[in-house]
């Protein structure tokens, strides 16, 4: 029997939202996980009212708390929706505020900044939304610092992602800020979808007509994920490539909006997170395995990624005293786990696992 989970997530739905990132906040957050032996988050759905239309009248959710399930909510997901220059609910807008007054964190998908920011909690802070709207968030919310080339903003209490798909993302990497990377790994297996997309990556990549069939990274990016623990150059990657080191970074930048070297180093700082998690307590096999060299380098890299020291790291998401050490090399993933279409990872080196309660330097251009 799966262990209960004491962390409240709830998402309020508001008349016009969109059902895609109802359906991803369920998919993340609302899940049973028999898989993992225990529940990631206690979840709940609300609204204003017993009848709830959905964008552009597709359905009509009914059978949901009311808004005072809202008022149990660690993490509140707050309601977004095509049509950005309504107003939204009075009564909502003074439970996202009350969530936040007693120490909620607040998730806002696509246009859910708007929400947040209509709330009056947004101004000085970062945020991002779908890129469509930027210029009217702009001029509607002058005083927030918007970022609008990225995919989602972690600015600590408050995180908000740009578009529809990006939901998927920021759910990912709440999942690995509050319980590491094997387990948010082990959802995104389930959802068959990324791993990991850093937040700092551009919404939309450019993805030209290619001239040859065979500029795809994704048989490069397999090569390199089973030989992590070698040392391995960029100039290593482009040979095998068959490429020059400056062709080989631009069509990083076209097809994961990262650069060769941080992708790596992402890669690499994955791997020891896992070995970390699963038990490996030696820091001189834990770089060596992942390729970052040395324990030193190992140490800077993980608090730089992570903003967490390895013992604060092990601490966090390693196994609890007594437990069983769990064996694997971490290096070669499962088939498909990790993996967009494109055939890559998509895990620059600003993209961190396991972030610390307080949050991260997410979003931030590459």
């Amino acid at each position: 029997m799966a262990q209960e989970s004491s962390h409240r997530v709830v998402l309020v739905v508001d008349e016009n939202s969109n059902p895609f990132e109802m359906s991803c906040a369920i998919e993340v957050f609302g899940l049973p996980r028999p898989e993992l032996g225990r529940e990631l988050y206690d979840f709940r759905l609300c609204a204003a009212g017993p009848l709830t239309r959905m964008r552009d009248g597709f359905f009509t959710l009914t059978g949901v708390a009311g808004l005072e399930a809202a008022e149990e909510a660690d993490t509140l997901i707050v309601p977004n929706r095509p049509d950005t220059e309504a107003p939204r609910s009075a009564r909502v807008l003074d439970v996202v505020r009350r969530a936040h007054a007693r120490g909620a964190r607040l998730l806002g998908f696509c246009s859910g900044a708007f929400t947040i920011a209509e709330a009056g909690l947004l101004d000085g802070r970062r945020a991002a939304c779908h890129w469509m709207w930027a210029d009217s968030f702009r001029a509607r919310f002058p005083a927030v610092h918007l970022e609008p080339d990225v995919l989602f903003v972690d600015d600590g209490d408050i995180l908000t992602a740009s578009g529809s798909a990006s939901a998927l993302d920021l759910g990912l990497h709440v999942v690995r800020r509050d319980h590491g990377a094997e387990i948010a790994n082990a959802v995104s297996r389930r959802l068959v979808f990324a791993a990991h997309r850093d937040g700092g990556q551009r919404q939309f990549v450019e993805r030209p007509v290619p001239d040859v069939p065979d500029e795809s990274l994704g048989p490069l990016l397999a090569w390199v994920q089973e030989r992590l623990g070698e040392p391995l150059t960029v100039a290593d990657l482009a040979a095998r490539a068959a490429v020059s080191p400056a062709t080989l970074h631009r069509r990083f930048r076209t097809q994961l909006g990262t650069t060769p070297l941080a992708w790596l180093t992402g890669e690499r700082v994955a791997v020891a997170c896992r070995l970390i998690e699963r038990g490996e307590e030696r820091l001189d096999v834990v770089a060596e395995r992942s390729g970052l060299g040395t324990a030193a380098n190992l140490r800077a890299r993980l608090r730089r990624e992570t903003g967490l020291s390895p013992s604060a790291y092990r601490r966090r998401f390693g196994p609890a005293p007594g437990e069983a050490v769990t064996p694997g090399p971490c290096v070669r993933k499962e088939p498909g786990a990790g993996l967009p279409a494109s055939g890559g990872t998509g895990l620059p080196a600003s993209g961190g696992t396991g972030l610390p309660a307080s949050g991260g330097r997410r979003g931030i251009g590459l």
